[in-house]
């Protein structure tokens, strides 16, 4: 006699508890979308503003047209204007990289146009930060109380590839003098100081270096509030359409009444959301969001069967199914 469902041992591996998220985004007012549309058009309207700056700063040194591209990839906005910067940078690439041996150019200068040039794909060499290390390979040649020099470097080891010993070196060096420095600096320095040893640019998502660097940005007595203004708003903007597209996937998940149906399966359509926003955070890039986390979640799911549920037997002739 065939086995009953009483019957069959199911292994039941330990989940996390379903969701921690309960309904928090599942509605979206009509309130929201017109601050939505409110946000934009302010948004629209300082663009503009922006964009006259970068090109002014193309037209003036190349230190400072390359910090104000930095500024805009720190503060989150780089992407409404792509193409102008891809061409700036062009022609700071052709200017400048012959010209960094120069010793008018410090460590804060080489390195940030060596990672925003490799940042945006162009080759360039390791071997720029030769002139900072003594023969014997050392950055013995670096003012250990720069602290605007020690970060540039810092953010920059991350871009090294395989066999790039310098930038290995560049990376011990600078993380032991800026936890260092840390504790010697204000309150509002030190916060950034251990805002980056804590969160790389390169390691962590790009919406939250976003707002560390506006609430940085804000207390810099040099700050442009026009450009601050512009970087909030877009950053509520965008976080209003996260929302519009999490209460869209979770409408989405409960209709499925997967977790009804399958209660040994992990409910994780916000995570899988914030995974995608991970990789892609632009607004025209939305559907693909969607996508991917509608994807990932039913991935998990899938995996929690094998892991929580499926029998030897079932999970065979599953594999079996999805194979042929």
């Amino acid at each position: 006699m065939a086995k009953t469902e009483q019957e069959t041992f199911r292994p039941y591996a330990y989940l996390p508890p379903a969701t921690i998220w309960g309904c928090s985004f599942s509605s979206f007012s009509s309130q929201d979308s017109e601050l939505i549309q409110s946000y934009t058009k302010e948004v629209e309207a300082l663009k503009e503003t922006v964009y006259d700056i970068l090109l002014r700063k193309s037209t003036g040194g190349l230190i400072d047209n390359i910090e104000f591209i930095n500024l805009l990839h720190c503060l989150g906005v780089s992407y409404h204007f792509e193409n102008e910067i891809e061409n700036q940078l062009h022609h700071i690439f052709i200017a400048l990289q012959e010209q960094l041996d120069d010793d008018k150019y410090d460590l804060y200068a080489v390195a940030l146009v060596f990672r925003i040039l490799r940042q945006h794909g162009y080759k360039i060499s390791c071997d720029v930060f030769k002139k900072f290390q003594d023969s014997d390979g050392e950055f013995s040649k670096i003012n250990i109380s720069d602290v605007k020099g020690l970060l540039s470097l810092y953010e920059a080891s991350f871009l090294s590839v395989h066999g790039e010993y310098i930038l290995d070196k560049a990376l011990a060096f600078t993380r032991k003098h800026l936890e260092t420095l840390a504790d010697q600096s204000s309150p509002h320095l030190a916060k950034h100081i251990r805002n980056c040893l804590l969160w790389p640019f390169h390691q962590t998502m790009e919406r939250l270096k976003a707002l560390q660097y506006i609430s940085f940005y804000e207390e810099d007595e040099s700050r442009n509030e026009t450009l601050l203004k512009f970087a909030k708003l877009d950053y509520n903007r965008l976080q209003l359409l996260y929302r519009e597209e999490l209460s869209l996937l979770s409408r989405w998940w409960n209709d499925m009444n997967l977790v009804e149906k399958l209660p040994y399966m992990r409910d994780r359509i916000v995570e899988c959301y914030i995974w995608a926003l991970g990789s892609i955070f632009e607004p025209q890039f939305a559907a693909s969001r969607l996508l991917i986390s509608k994807y990932v979640q039913m991935t998990t799911a899938v995996d929690d069967t094998y892991d929580a549920y499926g029998t030897l037997d079932e999970l065979q002739r599953f594999t079996a199914a999805f194979e042929s």
